[in-house]
């Protein structure tokens, strides 16, 4: 499953991506071998890094970009969807 994936998904947590939300990305994105990019409107950022991820001022609602790519993108795309899909295991 190598190569380059890119895939639109919603920020569906009550919170956003704040702190945390941003942690537990950054967190998978480093268990694999692939480059991750966030985007929201024009601001592309590095998803690796809580930080920039931050910039992106993402509220419930919001619509994230996300790119993978490299050896592991496939699966880093997978679990960062499932983690979408989790509500980055908040409470609804």
């Amino acid at each position: 499953m190598a190569g380059e994936y890119t895939k639109s998904l919603k920020v569906c947590n009550n919170l956003g991506l704040h702190a945390r939300a941003a942690a537990r990305i950054v967190d998978l994105a480093k268990k694999y071998d692939a480059k991750l990019y966030l985007r929201k409107d024009d601001h592309v950022v590095d998803g690796s890094s809580i930080l920039s991820i931050l910039t992106l001022s993402c509220p419930m609602g919001t619509d994230v970009e996300i790119r993978a790519e490299g050896p592991e993108a496939g699966e880093l795309m997978e679990e960062l969807e499932r983690l979408f899909q989790e509500r980055f295991g908040e409470e609804q």
